[in-house]
């Protein structure tokens, strides 16, 4: 049983600008605490068997340098790791283009971790995205990394969750839905985006980027 309301304040949500390959870049940023040990979270977000059970199975050299694989979702190459604070890997949906991803882990107060989620692409490419479509396939992605970030704390917390068949469900699609809301601030923040233009980049992704929208 997700908590939505609860799920949703748990995180703050952040869009910024972030080197990518040594050029400008774009980034979404999500931080929340986890009540967990820091190596608790670190071998969540790294051991193979646990990152299946919230995220996906994953397979590949899973060493620095080395290749992964999600299945029915992205693959790159682990490029960074230093455990237990950091990870960085590409990002890349089949034959897409690489984007970055990066987890940062510190302690937090009474024993729990801070987790930052940085997920970075091209300023250009992602700049002309929003200038054709409007923000929204920017809060659809931001949304999916909420499901992501909700599923290790319940799997964290030992709440049963099955993220194959998470999607399934009307009150993960209402989680979702809420999330895509969640990100308006922090779209009005960056690209001064007006309340009308807001509304309907929100009303795109919660259509095609939460579970059962159009693009699934």
């Amino acid at each position: 049983m997700i908590d939505i309301v609860n799920q949703v304040n748990a995180t703050h949500r952040e869009i910024g600008s972030q080197a990518f390959a040594g050029g400008a870049g774009r980034s979404l940023l999500l931080r929340r605490t986890y009540d967990a040990s820091i190596e608790d979270v670190w071998s969540a977000c790294t051991g193979p068997d646990r990152i299946s059970r919230w995220l996906a199975p994953i397979e590949g050299d899973l060493r620095l340098g080395g290749t992964y694989q999600l299945k029915n979702n992205a693959g790159g190459e682990i490029q960074r790791c230093e455990r237990p604070h950091l990870i960085r890997v590409t990002w890349a949906f089949g034959e897409g283009m690489p984007t970055e991803l990066e987890v940062r882990l510190t302690p937090g107060g009474d024993g729990g971790t801070v987790l930052e989620l940085e997920h970075a692409a091209p300023a250009a490419i992602v700049d002309e995205m929003v200038r054709m479509h409007g923000p929204g396939g920017t809060i659809g992605i931001g949304a999916g990394w909420d499901l992501a970030l909700s599923g290790l704390d319940l799997f964290l917390r030992g709440v049963a969750f099955d993220p194959a068949t998470a999607g399934d469900t009307p009150e993960v699609k209402e989680f979702a839905a809420a999330c895509c809301h969640a990100w308006g601030p922090a779209v009005q923040t960056f690209y001064g985006t007006g309340d009308d233009d807001l509304a309907t980049a929100v009303a795109f992704a919660v259509q095609h980027y939460a579970p059962g929208g159009g693009n699934g």
